[in-house]
């Protein structure tokens, strides 16, 4: 079966238009598609696409069906494989489980069904809605999260000594955690396992839309920083609304004088940019015409590899080891740095991730840290209490 070519569109009012859009150009392209909206509250993508979307997959369009999450319906999902679990404890507090009419989805859990999604789609191309870039960031960094809470709270090592658990609990005096609760250890570990490979697959990627009159450079480049900080690279910047190029002649000087203005700083986000920078206008008023205008008759944008994060041997000229990490679009002052134990904490403005050092750098210390070119590196110096002699 061939992999799931993935798209996760955000960005501002117009990516519904976009993420409608771009499914429809892949369907008209032969291939069998599937439009999700992830994260649409008011039901924008239903008003552009002239259609109320449910849960349940429709057909839209030839080759095209449209859906949404519900996160309701994931939230019960997620409660009902634990209610049996936990009914035992609720009896012995006395305390009533809740209906299903009574459960509201909690904060979060918008995410966790978007990466349960992610994971369960068979389609040749499926264009996600996703959420505003921060939420959508937040939502790509939760299985890894998630993974060292789990590793962390219920570690893996203890599932050995089940057989030895009633000696245990005799030794100790008191119980110990019960079958049930390294069972679904066991589940949430392979749900997490197969969101991460979701994310992490070579056709995944993110779509990011952007209006051209909103002077949206300086967000782009906290955008780009956070999606590489987690590993991710845009495959697009979608700039929806610009002036068409016959207003920068326009005999009225207001019209020029901003037709010029947002000339320049497409060109310069252009130039600036190692991804491709496409734009829609205000002529394209159906979802034919935008895809046209973005992909023309091509396949559109195809996902671009992270740049790799390496370590550079420097010993013999100055006796250090330099872990080189790409972060596009940082800046110093956003930059926050500690080191763990056997861990380097990253923080970059709203977002942090956890680091675990390559094995040589864990017997050395930090010696230092700069960014330069949206690039950090990191010096390491040998530790001599660790460093193998010789």
């Amino acid at each position: 079966m061939t992999a799931t070519r993935t798209i996760l569109v955000s960005g501002d009012t117009a990516a519904p238009t976009v993420a409608a859009a771009t499914a429809l150009h892949a369907a008209r392209q032969g291939r069998r598609t599937l439009l999700l909206a992830a994260d649409d509250p008011h039901r924008t993508l239903d008003t552009v696409l002239g259609t109320r979307l449910e849960p349940e997959p429709a057909g839209y369009a030839p080759g095209l069906t449209v859906a949404r999450i519900d996160e309701q319906a994931a939230f019960r999902h997620a409660l009902g494989e634990i209610g049996g679990r936990i009914k035992p404890a609720l009896d012995l507090l006395g305390a009533d489980p809740l209906d299903p009419e009574e459960l509201t989805a909690l904060p979060g859990t918008a995410r966790l069904a978007l990466l349960r999604a992610l994971s369960a789609v068979e389609a040749d191309v499926l264009v996600v809605l996703g959420p505003p870039p921060a939420e959508l960031i937040a939502a790509l960094a939760l299985p890894e999260q998630l993974e060292r809470y789990l590793a962390r709270l219920v570690p893996e090592q203890r599932q050995a000594a089940r057989a030895l658990r009633p000696l245990l609990a005799g030794l100790a005096g008191v119980p110990m955690p019960a079958d049930w609760l390294y069972e679904g250890r066991s589940k949430a570990a392979a749900a997490l396992a197969e969101a991460r490979a979701a994310i992490a697959a070579p056709g995944t990627s993110v779509r990011l839309v952007t209006a051209a009159d909103a002077h949206p450079y300086e967000e782009l480049r906290r955008i780009r920083a956070g999606l590489a900080l987690h590993g991710h690279r845009p495959d697009a910047v979608v700039v929806h609304g610009v002036l068409p190029d016959a207003a920068a002649d326009s005999a009225d000087p207001w019209l020029a004088g901003l037709a010029r203005r947002r000339r320049e700083e497409l060109a310069g986000l252009t130039a600036a940019s190692d991804v491709p920078v496409l734009v829609t206008g205000f002529a394209e008023v159906t979802l034919e015409a935008v895809a046209d205008r973005l992909y023309g008759t091509g396949p559109g944008p195809a996902p671009l590899d992270p740049e790799p994060w390496t370590v550079e041997d420097r010993l013999a000229e100055d006796g250090l080891l330099v872990w080189h990490l790409p972060l596009p679009g940082a800046e110093r002052a956003d930059l926050d740095l500690v080191r763990r134990g056997d861990e380097l904490v990253v923080g970059l403005g709203a977002h942090r991730r956890v680091l675990a050092l390559p094995s040589a750098l864990r017997r050395c210390t930090v010696a230092g840290a700069g960014l330069h070119d949206g690039a950090l590196a990191v010096r390491f110096a040998p530790d001599p209490a660790l460093w193998p002699r010789g």
